[in-house]
C-alpha cells in the first residue's frame, strides 16, 4: 500500500505536523519567516534587473557596442529565463520550494557578479583627446598639425597598420561584453523559480483570506527595488569608471559628456551581495508548513497535495504516466484556450504593449540624455524618483477603486481601457510637444558658412578652414566657442594652440571659429560640448511631468487589467493561459523590442566613434528630431496598435458576462468561471462577478514579479512586477 493509502487520504505535509505528532509540530514552521524571505528575494531581484536598465548607455560606451547590440546584451536576460521558464514552473512545485528559490538566487548572484568582473580585466578606459598625452601641463598644444610637418599623423587617419589590427582583434578585451551578455542571461535563469514558487508556497499554506495580504505585501516590499535601483544606478554611473585607479583630476570630460563611463560595475557587485544574503535564508525553510487555522468552508481551488502526492487526474506521484496521455490533453487545453476569444485578443494587446513598454524603460534614460542634454545620472535619478513612485501610487490606488466600488469584469475592463487610451493621449502630447532643438555642431547639424542642416557625411566635417590640419578621422573632442556653436575636435576647429591643463584648457587662434563668425574677435574654444538653452530646460520639465502624468493614469488601470486576464478563462485553464501569456510576453516582446529599438535608433547617429582596431564604436551624437520621432513615433504605434485589439475584448467580454437587472448584491466571494470554456455551456443571464484583487493576484503569468524584466499589467511608461506561470495545479479530488 503506498504512503497515500497509509496516511489515510492526508497530504505528507499534513501527516508530518499532524496534531497528534508533538514533536512534528515543533518542526513546522510559520509563514512569516518565509514571507519577510520572499519579499527581501523580490526586492534583491528587482534592484539587479533595473539597476542593468540604469547602466546600459555606460555598457554601451565602455564596450564600443552599437545601441542594437547592447540591447541584445539587455535582453539576454529574457533568453535565459525561457529556457527554464516551463521546466521550473511544472516541475518545481513538487521539489522543495524554499531550496530552489535560494538556488535561484544564488544563481541570481553569480549571474551579476559575472556581468560586472570584465571590468577588472579590460585595463584602463581610454578616450579621444588631445590634452591628456602632453606630459608638460604648461605646454601649448598644437591641435591643427600640418601633415609634412608630423608625418606620423597619417596613422591617425588611417587607422593602425593591417598587423595591428589583426592583433587587435584577436585581444581578448575586445570581446569582454560577451560575458555581459553571459551573466545577465544567467541572472535571467535563476529568476525563474522565485516568482512562480514563492507564490504559490504563500497561496498553499495561508488562509485564503490571509493570502492576498500577504501577497500583497510581498510585492509593496519589491517595489522598493527599482527605486532603489535607478537611484544605485543614478550615483554609481556620476563616478568615473576607474575611480581609485586613475587621478580623477586628469580626467578631461564631465559625466554629461558622450564619452563619458560611470563606475558601471560598482552596482553589480552590490547587487551580488544582496542576491546572495537573500538566497540564505531558504536554505533553512521546511518543505512543507500546515495550513493555517481552521478548514474554511468550500473547496480550494488548489491544495499542497498538488505538490506533495496527487498529480493531474488523480494520479498519484509515483504512478506511471503515459508521455502520450499527458501530450493529449496539453494539446486539448491549448485548443480550448485559444478558441477562447477574450484571451487571444487580450494576449495580441499584451504582446503589442509590452514591446512598446520593453523599449520605452530599456532607453529611457538614453533618451533624456540625448534629447535633453542630461547626464544618465540625473537622468536615472528622475526616474526612480519621481515615476516609479507615483505608479506605484496608482497601483495601490486603483486596486483600492476595484475594492471599494466592486468593480466586475465588464466594469474593469472598461477602467482599464479608458485609463490606457487616456495615458496614450498625454504620450502623444510627449510626441508632439516636447522636444529640444539640435545642438549646433560644425559639420554634423550646421555648416561652417552657416547654413543650417543635418549631415551624416564625414566629408561635412572638411571646410577650408580646417583642411589642412590632417584631423584623425572619427574624433570626439568637443570643444565650445564663444557664438554657441561646438565643434567636433579642436583639430577641426583649426586651433593653433592653447592655455591651462585638463580640464581648463583653452584653445586660441582657432581658424574655422574666426571663418565662421568673421565679425566676432574672439576665436577661442574651451573643452566641452556646448549646453543647451533655457527653452530645452523648460521642454524637460514639461515632459517629466507629462511623463509622470501618465504612468499614474495608466497604473489605475493596471489591476483591473490583469485581473481580467485570470477572469476570462475557465479556472483549470488558468495555469496554462498565463504560462502561455508569460511566455509569448517574453519571447516576442522582452527578448526582440530592445534590438529593434535599438537598431532604428542606431539610424539616427550622427557621429560614431572609432575604435582602436579602425572599426565603428558607440555614437556620439545623434539626431535629436530623428530620435524623437523614431522612439517615440515606435511605441506610440505599437500602443495605438493594442487599443485595436481591446476595443473588440470589451464588446466580447460585455458579451460573454450578462448583468442581471435588479438591486446589486452584497459582496461576496467571487465564483470560479466554469462556463468560459468554448466547451462548456454557459448559463443564461450569468452574473458578472466582481473582481477581486488580492484573491488571485499573482497566481501564475501577468503580473508582478520583477519591474522592468517581465510583462506587466496595461501601462504606458514603467513596468510593473510580473510573476512566471505554471505554479498552480489544478486538483480534482475523488
Amino acid at each position: 500500500m503506498d504512503s497515500w493509502s497509509q496516511s489515510g487520504g492526508m497530504t505528507s505535509q499534513q501527516s508530518l505536523c499532524s496534531p497528534d505528532n508533538a514533536k512534528s509540530k515543533r518542526r513546522c514552521s510559520t509563514l512569516q519567516p518565509f514571507i519577510m524571505a520572499l519579499a527581501f528575494a523580490y526586492f534583491s531581484k528587482a534592484l539587479a534587473g533595473t539597476y542593468m536598465k540604469s547602466a546600459i548607455t555606460q555598457i554601451e560606451r565602455r564596450f564600443e557596442l552599437s545601441t542594437a547590440l547592447v540591447g541584445l546584451v539587455d535582453g539576454s536576460f529574457e533568453i535565459g529565463n525561457l529556457l527554464f521558464l516551463v521546466l521550473v514552473s511544472h516541475f518545481g512545485a513538487r521539489l522543495h520550494r524554499p531550496r530552489l528559490i535560494g538556488m535561484g538566487c544564488f544563481l541570481m548572484a553569480a549571474g551579476s557578479f559575472l556581468t560586472g568582473l570584465p571590468h577588472f580585466f579590460m585595463g584602463r578606459y581610454t578616450y579621444d583627446t588631445v590634452v591628456h598625452s602632453q606630459n608638460n601641463d604648461n605646454a601649448s598644444i598644437a591641435a591643427c598639425v600640418d601633415p609634412l610637418d608630423l608625418p606620423d599623423m597619417q596613422d591617425a587617419q588611417t587607422g593602425p597598420p593591417v598587423e595591428d589590427r589583426t592583433v587587435c582583434v584577436k585581444d581578448p578585451s575586445s570581446h569582454m561584453w560577451i560575458y555581459v551578455f553571459l551573466g545577465n542571461a544567467l541572472r535571467g535563469v535563476g529568476e525563474t523559480p522565485v516568482t512562480p514558487l514563492g507564490i504559490s508556497y504563500i497561496d498553499d499554506y495561508a488562509r485564503v483570506e490571509n493570502s492576498p495580504f500577504y501577497i500583497a505585501c510581498v510585492h509593496t516590499v519589491s517595489l522598493l527595488g527599482p527605486m532603489c535601483g535607478f537611484l544605485l544606478g543614478s550615483y554609481c554611473v556620476k563616478l568615473y569608471v576607474d575611480i581609485g585607479y586613475v587621478d580623477l583630476e586628469s580626467v578631461t570630460i564631465s559625466p554629461k559628456d558622450a564619452r563619458w563611463v560611470g563606475a558601471w560595475w560598482m552596482g553589480f557587485f552590490i547587487s551580488t551581495a544582496l542576491l546572495l544574503l537573500s538566497g540564505i535564508p531558504f536554505w533553512f525553510l521546511p518543505r512543507s508548513l500546515p495550513e493555517q487555522g481552521p478548514e474554511v468552508e468550500g473547496p480550494r481551488t488548489h491544495t499542497p497535495a498538488a505538490q506533495e502526492g496527487i498529480l493531474d487526474n488523480n494520479v498519484p506521484r509515483n504512478h506511471d504516466v503515459k508521455p502520450t496521455d499527458v501530450t493529449k490533453g496539453l494539446l486539448k487545453s491549448l485548443k480550448q484556450l485559444l478558441g477562447t476569444p477574450a484571451y487571444v485578443l487580450l494576449l495580441c494587446a499584451g504582446v503589442l504593449r509590452f514591446n512598446s513598454l520593453m523599449g520605452l524603460f530599456t532607453f529611457k534614460a538614453k533618451y533624456i540624455e540625448q534629447q535633453f542634454g542630461q547626464s544618465a545620472s540625473r537622468a536615472n535619478f528622475v526616474i526612480g524618483v519621481l515615476t516609479l513612485p507615483v505608479f506605484a501610487v496608482g497601483i495601490f490606488l486603483g486596486g483600492l477603486l476595484m475594492k471599494r466600488y466592486r468593480l466586475s469584469v465588464v466594469s474593469g475592463a472598461l477602467l482599464s481601457f479608458v485609463t490606457s487610451f487616456v495615458a496614450f493621449l498625454l504620450f502623444l502630447l510627449l510626441h508632439l510637444g516636447t522636444k529640444c532643438d539640435h545642438v549646433a555642431v560644425a559639420g554634423l547639424t550646421v555648416s561652417y558658412n552657416g547654413t543650417v542642416g543635418v549631415w551624416h557625411s564625414e566629408d561635412a566635417e572638411w571646410a577650408e578652414c580646417n583642411r589642412a590640419c590632417s584631423c584623425p578621422l572619427g574624433a570626439w573632442d568637443p570643444v565650445c566657442s564663444e557664438s554657441g556653436i561646438t565643434y567636433t575636435s579642436p583639430c577641426t576647429a583649426g586651433c593653433l594652440g592653447s592655455t591651462g591643463s585638463s580640464k581648463n584648457t583653452v584653445f586660441h587662434n582657432c581658424s574655422c571659429v574666426s571663418h565662421f563668425y568673421p565679425e566676432e574677435g574672439s576665436t577661442s574654444v574651451r573643452l566641452g560640448q556646448c549646453p543647451r538653452g533655457n527653452d530645452c530646460i523648460r521642454s524637460f520639465t514639461s515632459y517629466m511631468a507629462i511623463s509622470v502624468l501618465s504612468s499614474f493614469i495608466s497604473a489605475l488601470g493596471a489591476m483591473p487589467g490583469y485581473m481580467i486576464s485570470i477572469r476570462c478563462i475557465a479556472p483549470e485553464l488558468k495555469s496554462l493561459a498565463l504560462g502561455i501569456q508569460a511566455l509569448a510576453n517574453r519571447a516576442l516582446g522582452g527578448l526582440p523590442a530592445p534590438v529593434y529599438f535599438g537598431a532604428l535608433i542606431d539610424t539616427t547617429c550622427l557621429k560614431w566613434a572609432k575604435t582602436r582596431c579602425g572599426g565603428r564604436g558607440a555614437c556620439r551624437m545623434y539626431d535629436s528630431n530623428m530620435y524623437r520621432m523614431i522612439f517615440l513615433g515606435l511605441i506610440n504605434i505599437l500602443n495605438g496598435s493594442a487599443h485595436l485589439f481591446l476595443i473588440p475584448l470589451l464588446i466580447v467580454l460585455k458579451r460573454q458576462f450578462q448583468k442581471p437587472a435588479g438591486p446589486l448584491q452584497t459582496l461576496q466571494e467571487p465564483q470560479p468561471l466554469r462556463d468560459l470554456g468554448p466547451g462548456t455551456p454557459s448559463a443564461p443571464n450569468q452574473e458578472d462577478p466582481p473582481l477581486h484583487p488580492a484573491l488571485d493576484m499573482d497566481k501564475g503569468g501577468a503580473g508582478g514579479s520583477s519591474l522592468g524584466e517581465m510583462a506587466p499589467p496595461p501601462m504606458n511608461d514603467i513596468p510593473v512586477q510580473r510573476a512566471t506561470g505554471g505554479e498552480e495545479e489544478e486538483v480534482r479530488t475523488t
